[in-house]
């Protein structure tokens, strides 16, 4: 059994509008937001940090913050591997200091468990006790 098929007008007309409402909607980014989920997130975030230790429900928090923000298409491109530095640096930044990727938020994603706290091992979030009574007494090893 043989099947031909033919471009008739038809096909053609039906083709090309079909991809002018492809490229209006950019459809292919809208399918990848539908299938980035938190452990894509986090497993990007530990990529860019490279720091295997990031909290899986700060990483939940981030990314609903991006995606509030307008930005859940552009991270989906970035864990489904089109590159773009800007948020990718911008990722590692908000992992490091702990503030909402939604500039509209007053609220932090985390302040104590922010990774600069791990980074700078010299100092503590304020609040935070560093010791025993006297501890500050001993100079900090560096």
């Amino acid at each position: 059994m043989t099947i031909t098929t033919q471009m008739t007008r038809r096909h053609l007309l039906t083709a090309a509008s079909t991809s002018a409402i492809l490229v209006v909607t950019q459809w292919p980014s809208y399918v990848s937001a539908q299938e980035i989920d938190t452990d894509a997130f986090l497993k990007l975030s530990q990529d860019l940090t490279q720091v295997d230790k990031l909290d899986a429900d700060f990483a939940a928090a981030m990314l609903e913050a991006y995606e509030t923000a307008g930005k859940g298409d552009a991270v989906a491109a970035l864990v489904n591997g089109q590159g773009n530095d800007d948020l990718a640096n911008d990722i590692v930044g908000k992992w490091y200091s702990g503030t909402s990727p939604n500039p509209d938020s007053e609220q932090v994603v985390t302040y104590t468990d922010a990774q600069m706290w791990y980074a700078m091992t010299y100092t503590k979030p304020m609040g935070y006790c560093g010791g025993g009574v006297g501890y500050w007494a001993d100079v900090p090893e560096i």
